[in-house]
This record gives structure tokens, sequence and C-alpha cells, in this order.
């Protein structure tokens, strides 16, 4: 996935501008999509460079609302449907996991604890921002839920999983 997609499908619900599109990343895509303030800007920009946005409106202090042209809706659609999504090959997380067996058995199960809380905590940061969203019946709110709902159960499947390996890793220790 790239941040101009993702641009692109925000603009697809409504026209917004650069601020408000910061705001919607921050309340619906963080966790799938991060992105600052000048890599919106820029990619802005760059979208309006080839033509998949336009600047519907500007307003004081140069503020300007895009909104998405008929070939961004194209191109949107085309990555939708016409690639597939790329395998996540790199995790920080399972790499380390793998090679726990240099650390003492009491280090391997705390790194395990350290990942059984930061899932705990992504999964009740996810449920408070289900919580603060005024949901509608839009397509975005649609998704959006269907995609908190993954980040939930991901989260919960990491945590029940860190304890299994805990458990492994304590079973083992005894022998």
């Amino acid at each position: 996935m790239s941040l101009k997609h993702a641009l692109l499908g925000l603009l697809s619900e409504r026209p917004a501008s650069g601020y408000d599109l910061l705001k919607r990343f921050e309340t619906s895509l963080a966790d799938v999509w991060p992105a600052t303030q000048s890599q919106i800007y820029t990619e802005l920009t760059k979208l309006a460079g080839v033509g998949w946005i336009a600047v519907a409106a500007e307003g004081p202090r140069g503020r300007k609302e895009y909104t998405l042209t008929d070939e961004g809706l194209a191109e949107l659609r085309h990555w939708l449907t016409g690639t597939k999504p790329q395998r996540n090959t790199r995790s920080d997380v399972l790499l380390r996991v793998f090679f726990l067996g240099v650390l003492e058995p009491a280090e391997a199960q705390a790194y395990l604890a350290d990942l059984i809380e930061m899932s705990e905590r992504g999964g009740e940061e996810l449920r408070r921002l289900a919580d603060s969203i005024e949901w509608g019946d839009d397509d975005l709110s649609l998704y959006g839920r269907i995609a908190l709902e993954y980040g939930l159960r991901f989260n919960a499947m990491r945590r029940d999983w860190a304890r299994w390996a805990a458990d492994r890793i304590e079973a083992t220790a005894k022998r």
C-alpha cells in the first residue's frame, strides 16, 4: 500500500483539506498506515501534479480543499482490483522470537510478557478509538469498522499466541 492510495481512498468519500486528511488519518488509518503532516502535504502536491486530485476550493491562509478526479478514481479502482497486496515479509517481533533461544528462559518470557502487554494496550486503544468515532452509514464507516475489527482480532491473537509461547518456554525450562 502507499500513501497516495490511502489519500485517494479518503478523498473518494468527500473533498478535504490537507488538515482534514491528517485528522482522518489519526482517527481511522493510523494503525493501518501512519502518515505525518509533511508526508501528506507532499503527496497531495504529487497527486495534484499527475491529475489524480484537483483543488476544489481555496480558503484563508492558503487552505486548499482537494477533490478526487475521474483519473484518480480510476487509479484507486485499478489499485484495488488490478494489483495484488504485498505480503508483509518483515516482522521485527517474529525475528526476535526466532532468536529468543540465545537468552535465558526468564528473559525470553519477559520479552513475551512485553508482547502480551503491547497487544493488550493495542486492543484497548482500538476499543477507545471505536468508542470515540461517530459511526455513520457511509462506506468509510462500514469498511473502517471492518478494518478496526481486524486490528482488535489481531491484537487478541498476538496476545494469546504470546501467552502460549511463554507457557511453552516455561514447560521446556522445567525439564
